[in-house]
């Protein structure tokens, strides 16, 4: 059953699809390393919306999904960038998601992290009000009962004149913390509104000023979230950090060897691209848990090539990817994303997307795959 998929240049190319999905079967958490799952939300495709409207969320779904990478062991980190925050899903929105999930994450003995930020925030802010949203939102995800990550926030990279603002603004939510939380460290491949997060755009600069808040309260530090792309710069900021603050690898194009490790330490996980690949990096990390790097890069490295085509420039679109391969993989039943974002990657994209994740063998069921992959090249006009 050969598919004609079209390449960058416009011409169409003959795939075969395979026939069989690999074998992943769900498991109990992990004993070597802290992985979380940064997951999507599924939107309401009946939903009468605009993409200025609200998000729609389809409750159900986005709840299945949830559990879906809790049986494979995997944390859930909600409410992040890749569940759309400040890209069609709101802080009203984000604030039900949270609700929600920390529930759900109750019900079914699952490790749940969620996203704090200031996306309340509508217009300029000045740096009491960019405090006093961070605190609205820190009391909403520690009455939820879930741990907190402090996200990068755009109004406090417009607010700060300097490292001592940021200095100013965390170490005050660092002190009325009830419990250790992330740090999240987004680079602007992520979110340009995010040049020269800790008060420079020296990436020497920032890391010592960041370094410096944790310093000051490593008690309420349990980790950091690096998202830079910069393999060496996350290894040697990981080097420096004081004994017990973990570094979770926020890197989608290097993970395999951050999460390996060497032999002066390694990165836990918190990862977008491990919600489409949750049970397969699963297995990959029980084989880490055995001792054996060796087999974990041999399941997770062939996976870097699918990663780095969903997160390509412009990165902060790599959503549209990762709902597009939940829905081939049938974690939903239909390719509907909030805020209208399913236009943001090209058919080719897609094209690319379908084979390198078939190829993986990361489809339940690959004929359902390969017939919505049908159904897509229809509606754009691949009639053969």
């Amino acid at each position: 059953m050969t598919l004609h998929l079209p390449d960058a240049h416009g011409a169409l190319r003959a795939y075969e699809p395979r026939t069989e999905p690999l074998a992943l079967t769900p498991g109990a958490p992990f004993t070597s390393r802290r992985v979380f799952s940064a997951a999507h939300v599924v939107a309401d495709p009946y939903a009468d919306t605009t993409p200025d409207s609200p998000a729609a969320v389809d409750w159900d779904a986005t709840l299945a999904f949830r559990r879906h990478l809790w049986s494979h062991g995997l944390g859930v980190a909600e409410a992040m960038d890749t569940a759309q925050r400040g890209m069609g899903l709101d802080w009203a929105g984000a604030a039900e998601l949270i609700r929600r999930s920390a529930a759900e994450a109750k019900a079914a003995g699952g490790r749940i992290a969620c996203g704090v930020g200031t996306d309340q925030l509508t217009g300029p802010a000045n740096l009491t009000e960019v405090r006093a949203a961070y605190e609205e939102q820190l009391a909403v995800v520690e009455e939820s009962g879930a741990q907190a990550i402090l996200m990068a926030s755009r109004a406090l990279a417009a607010a700060a004149r300097g490292p001592e603002d940021y200095q100013e603004v965390y170490g005050h939510l660092l002190r009325q913390a009830a419990e250790p939380v992330i740090l999240h460290w987004l680079g602007p491949m992520f979110d340009p509104a995010l040049e020269g997060y800790w008060g420079s755009s020296d990436l020497d600069a920032a890391t010592d000023t960041f370094l410096d808040v944790i310093a000051a309260h490593p008690d309420k530090v349990d980790g950091i979230k690096v998202s830079l792309l910069d393999a060496q710069r996350e290894i040697d900021l990981r080097r420096r950090l004081p004994k017990g603050v973990r570094c979770y690898t926020g890197d989608d194009f290097h993970y395999p060897e951050l999460i390996a490790g060497d032999e002066q330490g390694f990165s836990h996980a918190l990862l977008g691209i491990f919600d489409p690949l949750g049970p397969l990096a699963a297995q990959a990390v029980r084989v880490l848990d055995t001792g054996d790097r060796e087999g974990f890069r041999a399941l997770l490295d062939p996976t870097v090539e699918l990663s780095r085509h969903l997160f390509q420039a412009p990165t902060r679109f790599y959503k549209t990817g990762v709902v597009f391969l939940a829905w081939l993989a049938g974690h939903q039943s239909h390719f509907t994303m909030v805020g209208g974002l399913q236009s943001a990657r090209s058919l080719p994209h897609f094209a690319r997307a379908y084979e390198l994740a078939d190829t993986l063998g990361l489809f339940p069921d690959p004929k359902r795959a390969e017939e919505r992959m049908r159904n897509l090249l229809s509606l754009y006009g691949v009639d053969r």
